[in-house]
């Protein structure tokens, strides 16, 4: 078996900078890379997560030229954890001026967990601006994976988190947590919105890791993060993404001539590989990699070598 592969050596951004795009909303760019290299755009998880400089290094910076932004109320966009007029069709339009911005024809598009569901959501929109797919831990945007997160499923796995996550709710409303959840997210009392914010970003952190990761964790749980974190995705899923039932792989059809690879964690307790499967018979010439060791982040070791092979071999780099 050959070397596993690892992220690319840290980089600094060759230019950054911010677009407005209409209803209030700034969004924070910055490209790295080699300019002129293979076009690529880089979209986040959460929604409301953010970038880190960690993204960075998932593409070869001789090969790439890639763009990576901070979606609409999060990281260095603004306002901060923003609610109005953040939807997937806004984050969908938000893409399509990046990529004008940038002067691109077509772009590699790479993303993972609700990255995936952004970038299934664009491509089908958008095919002919797509040269390739680079997905991780698919997630899909359907009732089932929200009942699996917040009714029933991940708490069998982690049932002293979900005994956190449900007891900071009173017993009258935990027949909808996310309703509930919301409620207080966006409560005017800031001290009640950090509070629950605090506890969705512990929930959600637990499920994200094969193996118990504290600096993740603390990371994840900070105030900002768990805030914009918590609220956007409350936001987003309630709504339930604004897609309409079935919707990516309904329009699965329209990724026929679009290279593409998947990389799932075959221990994925946020995203389970059920979605990817799914998307696998929708969209069969996809590269379906299910890692046997592989939980739901990124910088997991076979994760890793997934991602960066991936990113490699589209850019034409010989194994």
């Amino acid at each position: 078996m050959s070397e596993r592969r690892t992220l690319y050596p840290p980089i600094e951004p060759y230019a950054s900078g911010t677009l407005d795009v209409g209803d209030g909303h700034s969004l924070y760019w910055e490209r790295c890379g080699t300019p002129g290299g293979k076009p690529a755009v880089f979209l986040h998880g959460g929604p409301g997560g953010g970038m880190s400089p960690k993204h960075r290094q998932q593409f070869d910076p001789d090969l790439y030229d890639v763009l990576l932004f901070d979606q609409r109320g999060c990281g260095r966009s603004a306002p901060f954890a923003h609610l109005e007029a953040n939807t997937t069709w806004h984050l969908v339009a938000d893409i399509e001026a990046l990529r004008e911005m940038a002067g691109h024809e077509r772009w590699l598009v790479f993303g993972g967990s609700w990255g995936s569901t952004l970038s299934l959501a664009y491509a089908e929109s958008h095919p002919d601006r797509v040269s390739e797919l680079v997905l991780r831990g698919i997630f899909l945007g359907t009732p089932r994976e929200y009942d699996w997160l917040y009714r029933y499923g991940a708490s069998e796995l982690y049932p002293e988190a979900w005994a956190e996550f449900t007891g900071h709710i009173p017993e009258a409303e935990r027949g909808d947590l996310l309703e509930a959840y919301y409620r207080r997210l966006t409560s005017d009392d800031a001290e009640v919105r950090l509070t629950a914010a605090r506890i969705w970003a512990m929930w959600e952190g637990v499920t994200c890791t094969l193996l118990p990761d504290p600096d993740m964790m603390a990371d994840f749980t900070a105030d900002d993060h768990a805030v914009a974190v918590a609220r956007i995705e409350a936001h987003f899923f309630r709504n339930l993404c604004w897609l309409e039932p079935d919707q990516l792989i309904r329009d699965a059809h329209r990724l026929r001539g679009i290279p593409g690879v998947i990389v799932q964690g075959r221990h994925d307790c946020c995203t389970p590989p059920a979605a990817a499967f799914a998307l696998k018979q929708a969209w069969p010439e996809v590269d379906l990699q299910i890692v046997p060791d592989g939980g739901h982040l990124f910088t997991e070791p076979g994760i890793t070598d997934g991602l960066v092979r991936a990113t490699d071999r589209f850019a034409g780099k010989k194994a």
